[in-house]
């Protein structure tokens, strides 16, 4: 659904008081298509209630699986006589992570013909691993027409070499190898929060992966697998964004449900920048301590910074005293959102992949487009910062990735609202 409104923000105001986060985004668009690998119902708890959990439950229905979703509470997802394999455009070109809809149907059926998936355009996301490891596999992969065919007489484990580390592609193979014959091993996998915890899915559905979190990845084969009960973990980006609005507006916040030991790479250029940063169990707080300092930072695989939080970063940067650097490894078009922030009086050039930031003294209100979903929890950030009202444009963006977040941010002080335009 595209939501034809705008979001107003009256920057300003300090964030202040406490907020629990949702459930994981990148878990949940992983966990959704593994359930096409057991015949028994699954439930599925902790779900954040956002555009892309929505698309992929539609996606599993029309495929033939029998679902039940109580937005905040369960999803509850019964595969049995589930017989469809074709994922039409029309289904995948609002989101990437469809993809993973082949590994789920190679490995219930050894069959499956999916569109090539749409999403945020912010650069190259090619599935050449994700091919590599399908064939290592047995599968037979034919790319033509905008779809990918893929089909097998069985799956066969194999070693699997991955040429670069890629979180798609080690989750696809995953959900592939778990019912293959034999062993199979990842090398060069993903050690991403979410690649673990779709091992813990997949091994309370009765399947043995080990090593998940590590650059090794292990899985024996089951031929079949039952149904389970499952709560997916905290969404380390959503917590990193708060983190984030908390420091850009000065305020004391206070993020409960999270995982701090996730939250690693980003607390280290907080504290860097002159923030105060605690943590006590499952919760993080964020409060004032002096002037924000220029920091530089490059975006890395896990555990290394997040390249879904370098866009929110660097708004904040915008306010920092001095001069800033943030480079981008991961995706080379991830910088739409620097001619928005310009328009609000950010100071920032783009050499190469790198964006040099000047620190102003404030940024000022004014009407952005969201152009893909970090960019947007950017100019979330930027408007949170800013003096006078932003008028954000493409909201539906936002709404792809963040469960309801001028919820959250209104209930920490924030002054924002969307209005149809």
């Amino acid at each position: 659904m595209i939501n034809n409104d705008r979001m107003l923000i009256q920057g300003g105001r300090p964030l202040i008081g406490e907020i629990t986060v949702s459930g994981g985004k990148n878990t949940s668009v992983a966990v959704i298509p593994a359930t096409l690998l057991c015949e028994e119902p699954c439930t599925i708890e902790n779900l954040p209630d956002i555009e892309d959990v929505r698309e992929l439950i539609g996606i599993l229905e029309t495929l033939g699986v029998k679902v039940e979703y109580v937005p905040g509470q369960y999803l509850r997802v019964d595969p049995k006589g589930a017989d469809g394999y074709r994922v039409p455009y029309s289904l995948t070109h609002r989101m990437r992570a469809s993809y993973y809809l082949l590994g789920g149907l190679l490995g219930r059926g050894c069959r499956a013909e999916v569109a090539y998936p749409g999403g945020c355009e912010i650069g190259s996301r090619p599935i050449d691993q994700h091919i590599k490891g399908f064939t290592a596999l047995g599968a037979e992969i034919e790319d033509r027409g905008g779809y990918i065919y893929a089909k097998a007489n069985r799956l066969i484990g194999a070693d699997v070499f991955f040429d670069m580390v890629t979180v798609g592609g080690t989750i696809n193979v995953m959900l592939a190898a778990v019912k293959a014959e034999g062993s199979t091993v990842i090398y060069n996998a993903a050690k991403e929060p979410h690649i673990v915890d779709l091992a813990n899915f997949l091994n309370s559905m009765g399947a043995q992966v080990k090593g998940a979190g590590t650059g090794v990845i292990r899985i024996r084969g089951k031929q079949r697998l039952h149904g389970t009960s499952y709560t997916v973990i905290p969404d380390q980006i959503e917590t990193g964004t708060l983190m984030i609005a908390a420091a850009a507006t000065r305020g004391d916040v206070t993020v409960r449900g999270c995982i701090p030991t996730h939250m690693e790479s980003l607390t280290a250029k907080l504290l860097e920048m002159g923030v105060r940063v605690g943590e006590d169990g499952d919760s993080i707080r964020v409060s004032p301590l002096g002037e924000q300092r220029a920091v530089n930072i490059k975006t890395q695989a896990y555990p290394g910074f997040p390249t879904d939080l370098q866009q929110p970063i660097t708004a904040l940067l915008c306010g920092a005293n001095g001069n800033s650097m943030v480079t981008e490894t991961i995706f080379e078009q991830r910088f739409k959102h620097l001619d928005e922030l310009r328009r609000m009086g950010a100071r920032i050039k783009l050499m190469e992949r790198t964006v040099l930031i000047e620190g102003v003294r404030e940024l000022y209100g004014a009407p952005v487009v969201v152009t893909d979903l970090r960019a947007g929890a950017a100019l979330v950030v930027a408007g949170l910062m800013a003096k006078g009202i932003t008028e954000i444009h493409g909201t539906s963006y936002i709404d792809r990735g963040y469960e309801h977040i001028e919820d959250k941010l209104r209930a920490l002080g924030a002054d924002i609202h969307r209005e149809p335009i």
